[in-house]
């Protein structure tokens, strides 16, 4: 990455990358899993960074409509919460950030994102881009690159915080710049992006004209190492398109 990369606004995925839901939401698709006879050890690492009805479709099973199942699937995920927690720092970073230059892009229905952020004591974002928002859910680009119009950029003038392979092709498809969270890994990830454990390990400020920096909060300032992104001040008036 070079030294310093201007960009228009951020994106963030939502599930292991703002939040930590990974007990609930394996709670609830361990016993959907063990009800179909599924090996729910080999089954689990499928769930994430996708939607829910895509995962029921890869597995092609006799007799169920991927639909109704995901649709339940997600009333069960609404209704457990227990344990979900916000990612260490997010609530602080979100709150550095201009409310018209950030969005949430996640795979997960709406009901059940708003849930989840509010179950963690996150802000509801003003802009946020669900699962029935696409056409095609991630590794796909479109809800990256969908955000990027709503929010009067495009996807490579974006920085894009994922977790999941699903997430992260999906913005290196559309062109932006990505910063993995690996807070909730069980093993690292063979990545080339930038990394950060949680947000505790970046540094935001304020300039005096309205632009933000982004870096590690542990790498020199213009060090070649380490994220280090300038969030360029809001245009006057920025168009809202769809």
């Amino acid at each position: 990455m070079a030294p310093l990369q201007t960009i228009e606004a951020v994106l963030l995925d939502m599930d292991g990358t703002l939040v930590n839901s990974i007990k609930a939401a394996e709670r609830v698709w361990s016993a959907w899993a063990h009800r179909h006879g599924l090996d729910v050890e080999t089954f689990l690492p499928t769930i994430h960074g996708v939607q829910s009805v895509e995962t029921i479709r890869r597995l092609a099973l006799a007799n169920l409509d991927p639909v109704r199942e995901a649709a339940a699937i997600t009333q069960a995920e609404i209704d457990d919460t227990d344990g979900i927690e916000a990612i260490a720092g997010a609530a602080e970073f979100l709150g550095a950030l201009p409310a018209a230059r950030w969005a949430v892009v996640t795979s997960a229905p709406r009901a059940l994102a708003l849930r989840r952020l509010r179950a963690a004591g996150l802000p509801a974002p003003a802009l946020l881009i669900a699962a029935e928002d696409v056409r095609h859910s991630k590794p796909a680009p479109e809800c990256f690159e969908l955000a990027a119009r709503n929010l009067g950029t495009t996807a490579d003038q974006c920085l894009v915080f994922e977790d999941s392979l699903a997430g992260i092709t999906a913005a290196e498809r559309a062109g932006a710049t990505v910063l993995v969270v690996t807070e909730t890994h069980a093993r690292p990830m063979p990545v080339e992006h930038c990394t950060i454990r949680d947000y505790r390990e970046l540094l935001v400020q304020s300039s005096p004209d309205g632009e933000i920096t982004i870096r590690h909060a542990r790498a020199p300032e213009g060090a070649s190492a380490g994220m280090f992104c300038r969030l360029r001040a809001p245009a006057a008036t920025r168009p809202s398109l769809t």
